[in-house]
């Protein structure tokens, strides 16, 4: 019998994989733990720097954390500084991130020729997610002249990617002022019309509300809510009621326009999200245009994944699923 590979060695292995070079983006992951061998690690880069999150105890595997950190920094030369988020850790500074190699942060990333602003120790994310890389194109090719509507922006980057494809107008909604100011710093780093950037932080279910009332369309509307949340208007769960949100925001879309949604619930297998979104589609309000898939540097190549999600994402290919529906009106309004 074939001994089990060291941790070290499946790390090695996996970020050799992406060693090949990717010139569209300088973020992408180098190590998908939980898929390639070691549960409690993920290893992302971003610009210079080498982002560790480590979902495991808090120092079991410190050894091996600064082992892989020494190893990639020695193997990419143009990385200069490794981050360490500890994301089980009781403080706060360890959750969002603490140097472990190097003096300096970037504050800004480029991919597919766009600049997006980064903050990586604003909080236990690194303000900026790979897995969406090929929305954030998808948006670039499609958005030109279009009205885009942006919900749970987070940090904005799929707006400002339709906003350099040509978006007529944007607006970026999210509940924290603080990350939509990130957006704001992408949209000026490519030098964007900033008449055309609408920044409006407030609660996507009292904010979606008034746009109704409003009478307000948008070409495509982005519908990319956290896996659970609740507030005083209303709540999100993505496990049981994404149906519910996209019934919330379809009247916002125009006749014949876009409604991308997003589900990153982990335990959702794909064909029970896809059930959800075919009975939608039976109305004559809704079609399902296109799947997006999630990149192979998220996902974990052939020979190196080892293990499967807990649930079977199939039609899509990694527990983020993302689907691109198109919309019908009967009032057939623009």
């Amino acid at each position: 019998m074939t001994p089990n590979p060291d941790p070290l060695s499946l790390i090695k292995n996996a970020v050799l994989q992406r060693q090949i070079g990717d010139s569209v983006t300088d973020v992408y992951r180098l190590f998908n733990g939980f898929y390639e061998g070691y549960p409690s690690l993920v290893l992302d880069r971003y610009g210079s720097t080498l982002v560790i999150f480590d979902h495991g105890i808090p120092g079991e595997s410190t050894d091996l954390i600064h082992e892989a950190a020494g190893w990639v920094l020695n193997n990419f030369v143009d990385l200069d500084s490794a981050l360490l988020k500890q994301r089980q850790h009781p403080e706060e500074t360890a959750k969002n991130g603490i140097l472990i190699a190097g003096e300096s942060l970037p504050v800004s990333i480029m991919e597919s020729g766009v600049h997006y602003a980064i903050a990586l120790q604003m909080h236990q994310d690194a303000s900026f997610y790979p897995d969406t890389r090929n929305l954030r194109q998808w948006l670039i090719e499609h958005m030109e002249g279009k009205r885009v509507l942006n919900t749970f922006a987070y940090t904005g980057s799929l707006g400002v990617a339709a906003g350099t494809g040509g978006a007529a107008e944007v607006v970026q909604t999210d509940l924290s002022g603080k990350f939509l100011e990130i957006a704001r710093k992408s949209w000026e780093l490519n030098e964007l019309d900033l008449i055309k950037c609408g920044i409006l932080p407030g609660d996507f279910f009292r904010v979606t509300g008034q746009m109704r009332h409003q009478d307000r369309l948008f070409d495509c509307v982005i519908l990319d809510p956290p896996f659970f949340s609740t507030t005083a208007a209303g709540r999100v769960d993505l496990q049981e009621e994404t149906a519910r949100l996209i019934n919330k925001i379809r009247p916002l879309v125009t006749h014949e326009g876009w409604l991308v949604v997003i589900n990153n619930a982990l335990f959702l297998p794909g064909a029970a999200f896809m059930a959800e979104l075919e009975k939608l589609c039976q109305s004559d309000y809704l079609s399902l245009a296109q799947l997006i898939p999630i990149p192979p540097d998220v996902t974990g190549y052939t020979d190196t994944v080892v293990a499967l999600p807990p649930a079977d994402p199939a039609p899509f290919n990694h527990p983020t699923k993302i689907a691109i529906l198109r919309v019908t009106r009967k009032d057939k309004r623009k």
